[in-house]
């Protein structure tokens, strides 16, 4: 097992401004300061930015939470981020994604029950990641079913969970959940 490099800092030796970021999180619809902000939080001050654009992403995209937590499990698989995918794999069963599709990301295998938005979801996502550009079809697709700002949200949103998945896999993140692990 790795070795956690940035595990969660002794709150009684945080800084006054690593308290303040952390609140806002803690105060926020997280509830709570979770496993990606474990490292941030050596640097509240992009902390503060990073958590600001997740919450818009996760909370408030123009592709509502059902898809926006689909394109974060296609995002935490192809990051091997088991933090992210235990954290979003019930998320996206409790918003309606069916669990055996879930399980067909995990494996790696196309997913075989998904819904026309949702498919356009699980296309666009594997080409960004895998190709590092979306075809003129995927492009097409979501720009007809989500319109420019759902698109542009769907690419952010790639790019936010990446950017913690990056953070989290160099700092060796723990996953202390069990149930919905990631197949590695």
């Amino acid at each position: 097992m790795l070795k956690n490099r940035m595990p969660p800092l002794d709150k009684s030796k945080w800084t006054s401004e690593q308290e303040t970021e952390a609140q806002k999180i803690i105060d926020g619809p997280r509830g709570k300061l979770l496993p990606p902000f474990e490292p941030l939080l050596r640097s509240p001050q992009l902390m503060q930015h990073v958590q600001g654009l997740g919450e818009y992403l996760r909370y408030s995209s123009a592709i509502g939470q059902r898809l926006t937590e689909l394109a974060i499990l296609v995002t935490a698989r192809n990051w091997n981020q088991a933090v992210e995918w235990s954290i979003h794999a019930p998320l996206a069963i409790q918003e309606g994604i069916n669990p055996s599709d879930i399980e067909c990301i995990n494996n790696n295998i196309q997913p075989k029950y998904l819904k026309q938005d949702e498919l356009a979801i699980y296309h666009f996502c594997q080409d960004l990641h895998k190709s590092k550009r979306v075809t003129d079809s995927n492009w097409n697709n979501a720009i007809n079913l989500f319109g420019e700002k759902g698109t542009i949200d769907l690419i952010a949103i790639n790019g936010y969970y990446t950017l913690l998945a990056m953070i989290m896999n160099a700092s060796q993140t723990q996953n202390n959940k069990t149930e919905y692990s990631l197949i590695f």
